[in-house]
């Protein structure tokens, strides 16, 4: 069996951050860009002490977050009505279409998380939602 150049296995080396247009930085991962990936973006990312998203959702889009480090608490709902706290060890899945925002109430500690979305052009399909920002305060 013959190998074709889509399926070639790839080795990324994150180097460079780059802004979503959430409000945080990422550091770069497997996406369409890096690697060819057709269905699946994974990337870093670290929400500084006070931190904030911008209220957004992800159309058509899954979304799994694995805490490495640090603390977060995510306002989510078609109002942002709930919330939820995800610490170091926690997985928190967040379904295609779902509003949310994450925060990070630490005046002093990062959050690190690895982040996997089914949008491999990862930033495509984000859909902000400024009216439900005041929501989260």
């Amino acid at each position: 069996m013959s190998s074709s150049p889509d399926s070639e296995c790839k080795l990324i080396r994150p180097a460079a951050p780059y802004d979503g247009k959430q409000g945080f930085s990422y550091l770069e991962g497997i996406s369409a860009e890096s690697c060819g990936a057709k269905g699946i973006a994974m990337m870093l990312l670290t929400v500084p002490p006070g931190g904030r998203a911008k209220a957004h959702l992800h159309e058509a889009h899954e979304t799994a977050v694995f805490v490495l480090s640090g603390e977060v608490e995510t306002f989510y709902g078609h109002n942002l009505e709930h919330r939820i706290i995800t610490r170091a060890g926690d997985m928190f899945y967040i379904p295609a279409g779902m509003p949310h925002l994450p925060v990070n109430r630490s005046t002093t500690q990062p959050c690190s998380a690895v982040i996997a979305r089914t949008d491999p052009r990862e930033q495509e399909s984000v859909v902000l939602l400024p009216d439900l920002e005041s929501r989260a305060d």
